[in-house]
């Protein structure tokens, strides 16, 4: 379950996972109030304005699989913990600078204008390429048997 201020909580983690039968709702509309704690920034994120609307304005209860299904959480499974864990292995096997710099990209530009996308992309590509952490990562895609990373850049 997870209930107003809870989910707006969760909805500032950059993944979010849930169990098909987990109930979600952003329910402020059924005290008289609004969604806050930043859900106008996390839910334009997620969702489409009118789903936003609707699951604001109704206080509505959904299911995991609805929420997965309009892009409020990143993936429905039985086992969630196990989900979450397996991905944060995954991430951990990658460059601490190339994670680091995809969520700064991301966060920068993700309603940001073209011009701005790219501009952040190159700059942030150029600091990277060149770095231990990068050419680590090249040889291991090739099977060399390079250190482990180095503190983030």
């Amino acid at each position: 379950m997870c209930f107003g201020g809870g989910l707006q909580i969760a909805l500032g983690a950059d993944m979010r996972y849930c169990t098909p039968d987990c109930k979600l709702s952003i329910m402020e509309s059924r005290w008289g109030l609004i969604p806050d704690m930043g859900a106008s920034v996390t839910l334009r994120e997620l969702v489409r304005i009118d789903v936003a609307k609707e699951l604001t304005m109704t206080g509505r209860i959904i299911s995991g699989v609805e929420a997965e299904k309009i892009g409020l959480v990143t993936r429905c499974v039985e086992d969630p913990m196990e989900e979450a864990l397996k991905v944060a292995e995954e991430i951990a096997e990658r460059s601490p600078d190339s994670v680091a710099s995809t969520k700064e990209l991301f966060q920068s530009t993700w309603v940001a204008d073209e011009d701005a996308c790219l501009r952040t992309e190159t700059d942030l590509q150029m600091k990277l390429i060149g770095t231990w952490n990068q050419i680590a990562a090249s040889g291991r895609q090739f099977g060399a048997k390079l250190p482990y990373y180095h503190g983030r850049k």
